[in-house]
């Protein structure tokens, strides 16, 4: 019997597989070293961990390179749902020409993702969860509904841990931990004349639920209120005048911020940071200039600027606003 055939097949086989699977890594490599930026950014943002964004990025969009991805920048799946008024496209998937949400970015599609997990009582039970607690995170996806594929949670675990996501969530959370200062006092005058601070100039201290914790968005340092916080409160426990704060985060007199919301302690920078870079949020209920200004630690009068809008704009659901 000549055995040199069926070897030589053989061989082929294997070296043809060898060489698609270092194909498929190079592919999911590159797709994560492109987006890990943008899902760091949304972690710090939104607070879904990085890992989980990238790893159902890989999966739903085939690192990039499904027709979703392609044709419409819709990296996660997201169908148009009744709130949806954009723009769409139809692909056969539960059921025949169902529709899914076309963006005019892939950041845009990240932003929307973060959004659409933020804005669905389906899933407020994951923002409780460790921002570290990927498997939690990938139960919890699975077990809300996201997806119908009994081992959606395995394969995003599976994802994590074979490419290291999770060093992504650590980078989010050193970030946020590396701006838990020392209270600045009224001496500190860099933020009292609205220049950003370096962390340097400050000991990092233990966090404690007596020790508020500042964080950093496009270069500004900001907290989050608390229940009953008032600005004149937050300026003085920061050494910032109520006056200030209100200036900075471009709030009218007497108005005072909720709780959970962001309070720049420095004036927030002129353009948004380079990822947003022909970058369009889409508008949604309720959202105001002002809140999406907020959101990407921007000022409202450049948005107006970049946008040709009149000041007598008001935003309505839909609407695309550029952000740099």
């Amino acid at each position: 019997m000549n055995l040199a055939r069926p070897i030589l097949f053989f061989l082929c086989a294997f070296f043809y597989a060898l060489c698609a699977t270092a194909q498929r890594n190079a592919t999911f490599e590159a797709y994560i070293a492109q987006y890990a930026p943008v899902a760091v950014e949304q972690m710090k943002l939104h607070g879904v961990p990085a890992s989980i964004t990238l790893a159902q990025g890989l999966l739903e969009s085939g690192a990039g390179q499904s027709r979703l991805a392609v044709k419409g920048n819709n990296h996660f799946g997201i169908k148009t749902g009744g709130d949806w008024t954009g723009a769409y496209m139809l692909k056969d998937d539960d059921a025949p020409g169902e529709r899914f949400r076309v963006y005019a970015s892939a950041a845009q599609s990240f932003e929307d993702h973060s959004l659409f997990l933020r804005g669905r009582s389906r899933y407020a039970s994951l923002f409780a969860l460790a921002p570290t607690d990927y498997k939690g995170w990938a139960r919890g996806l699975k077990a809300a509904g996201y997806a119908t594929n009994p081992a959606y949670a395995d394969r995003l675990i599976q994802l994590i841990e074979t490419y290291d996501l999770a060093r992504f969530d650590r980078q989010a959370t050193m970030v946020q931990a590396e701006c838990i200062q020392t209270p600045i006092t009224p001496a500190t005058t860099d933020v009292q004349r609205g220049r950003t601070v370096s962390v340097a100039t400050h000991q990092p201290v233990v966090a404690s639920s007596s020790r508020p914790r500042i964080y950093m968005a496009n270069g500004a340092y900001y907290v989050l209120a608390s229940q009953g916080d008032t600005y004149a409160a937050i300026g003085k426990r920061w050494g910032v005048s109520a006056r200030s704060l209100r200036a900075y985060n471009e709030q009218r007199k007497g108005y005072e911020p909720r709780a959970g919301e962001r309070v720049y302690l420095v004036r927030k920078p002129a353009r948004a940071e380079k990822q947003y870079k022909r970058f369009h949020h889409v508008v949604r209920a309720g959202e105001t200039l002002q809140a999406i200004a907020q959101a990407y630690a921007v000022r409202t009068r450049t948005l107006y600027h970049l946008n040709r809008l009149p000041d007598s704009y008001v935003p309505s659901v839909g609407d695309r606003i550029r952000i740099r």
